[in-house]
């Protein structure tokens, strides 16, 4: 069956860095679109970045310039480096695959950013 396990949260202080992992397994990242999604506190489910099979990448404005998503193919990981951290950043993070008619999520690793 297919999983998604991401890590890399924690605490770090504004203007840290934080690399995301996102671990999966029953299916092969390589050919679809992946995202990173964060949701906050009464906040909806936004998406940060995401990635298609072509590579090709968007980004929302508020992580423009500072993160970066990528996958390594042999590691069927997908990744998102954060740097400059701000407060808003706090959330907890969500990896994502879109396969066909089917999303498939990760359980979440929580970023939490202090001022």
């Amino acid at each position: 069956q297919v999983k998604l396990v991401e890590s890399g949260g924690g605490l770090v202080q504004a203007g840290g860095s934080l690399r995301l992992s996102c671990a999966a397994s029953g299916i092969d990242v390589s050919f679809y679109r992946l995202g990173w999604y964060r949701q906050a506190p009464g906040k909806q489910r936004e998406l940060v970045s995401s990635i298609a099979s072509g590579r090709s990448t968007t980004y929302a404005d508020s992580g423009k310039g500072r993160f970066t998503i990528s996958r390594d193919n042999a590691k069927n990981t997908v990744y998102l480096q954060m740097n400059s951290l701000k407060p808003e950043d706090t959330a907890v993070y969500y990896c994502n695959v879109h396969y066909y008619l089917t999303n498939y999520w990760g359980q979440g690793t929580q970023v939490t950013v202090s001022s």
